[in-house]
């Protein structure tokens, strides 16, 4: 047989194309599911909180509504309220009638997001508090000399923003409560949060028992932690102030620097968690509200995000073991916020309740140039650095790292 009667036939090739073709397919059709499964969520989320939002009130008696795009470009300001509620937060918290502002902060966003700062107002506060209103009937009349955290007792969260704004002359459109339970479950979606501990800690009260060392509180040591009052510093409420900004600004850090509040899919997971684990006012009753805040705050450089106290002295007499207001003190950061201008530390100095430990710098952000080169060759000398606060200002911000003292 001659080679011509020969028929060589070519090898068959795998039908990759419509593998591929599949698994294309497949993926789009999950990806869309996906993302109208999200959307049909944050559809149903967003109904959610708007039903359930309360309303927070100007000192002149209108309501704060939703914002416009404009107010969300401007100066943000939020009140952020931790509730002593024993109601519905189970057998390991004692017992107590009413509801206690536990832990209260002034967040300011900067318009220009150059800085952020939040102000703690101690519990043991005396102020004056103006008419609340009462949905139930007549409004709660204005009193004089009340501990600010007795001011959910009568009249609700709500109550305690006209406070706050009463004593601030800051205009606060926003208003955060959460309680033990929602602390708990906010530690648990972010996983939890590392802090350092420099002296042993061990309070039967909040039942918090921490060697010193490194930590990851996360549930309810992490409440714990924040709670303790009397196994930090010289067991005073400012004491624990101090011990919750080495909490907070070690929060700080993990957000931004795991990208959270850069990433729309992390950042909703943490805003549908505080939706069913906070009480908001009426004008955050919406989930891109929300996301929005968030994405601005991500903005702000860690060394310009500044959590500092209210300047207070002891009280005597009547009201021992209270605290009031150093008026000149306080009205100089009160007239800053007012305005919008900056409140930079020129150094941690975070009080009694906390060491600092180690400075870590800014967002990795590059310094700007200290002059400008225009096309006609003069140079320009640019804005100067923001002043820093005055010696007594006590606080610290996200880029320091402090430790429970």
């Amino acid at each position: 047989m001659s080679s011509q009667d020969y028929v060589f036939a070519e090898p068959k090739r795998p039908r990759r194309r419509g593998w591929l073709k599949t698994i294309v397919m497949t993926l789009v059709v999950g990806l869309v599911l996906s993302v109208a499964s999200l959307g049909g969520f944050f559809v149903y989320v967003n109904s959610q909180i708007q039903a359930a939002g309360i309303d927070v009130f100007e000192a002149d008696g209108d309501k704060f509504e939703l914002p416009t795009a404009a107010q969300i470009n401007g100066p943000i300001n939020m009140l952020l309220i931790g509730s002593d509620t024993r109601q519905d937060q189970g057998a390991n918290y004692g017992d107590h009638e009413g509801e206690l502002a536990d832990v209260i902060m002034l967040l300011h966003i900067a318009e220009d997001r150059n800085n952020a700062v939040a102000m703690s107002f101690p519990r043991d506060l005396i102020i004056d508090v103006p008419q609340c209103p009462n949905p139930d009937g007549e409004p709660f009349a204005a009193r004089e000399n009340v501990q600010i955290n007795a001011t959910m007792a009568t009249g609700g969260p709500a109550c305690t923003l006209l406070a706050v704004q009463a004593l601030t002359g800051v205009v606060i459109p926003y208003l955060a409560v959460i309680d033990f339970k929602g602390v708990i479950a906010m530690s648990e979606v972010v996983g939890g949060v590392d802090v350092c501990v420099a002296q042993p800690i061990d309070d039967p009260k909040s039942k918090l028992q921490l060697e010193a060392g490194e930590h990851t509180l996360i549930g309810e040591q992490a409440l714990a932690f924040l709670r303790t009052r009397y196994g930090v510093g010289d067991g005073s409420d400012l004491s624990r102030i101090s011990n919750q900004q080495v909490f907070l600004t070690s929060l700080v850090r993990k957000l931004k620097g795991e990208g959270v509040l850069s990433n729309p899919f992390k950042m909703f997971t943490v805003a549908t968690a505080a939706v069913d684990n906070m009480i908001l006012s009426r004008s955050l009753t919406d989930l891109g509200v929300m996301l929005g805040m968030a994405r601005e705050v991500n903005q702000v450089d860690l060394d310009k995000i500044t959590f500092i106290k209210l300047p207070v002295y002891s009280m005597e007499g009547e009201y021992a073991g209270r605290v009031g207001l150093i008026p000149d003190q306080s009205e100089l950061l009160f007239t800053k916020l007012r305005n919008d201008e900056p409140l930079i530390l020129a150094e941690a100095n975070p009080g009694q309740g906390a060491v600092v430990v180690e400075e870590e710098g800014s967002s990795g952000t590059e310094p700007t140039e200290p002059t400008t080169q225009p096309a006609d060759g003069v140079t320009e000398p640019t804005a100067p650095e923001d002043e820093p606060l005055p010696e007594w200002v006590q606080g610290t911000n996200a880029s320091t790292k402090s430790c429970s003292n």
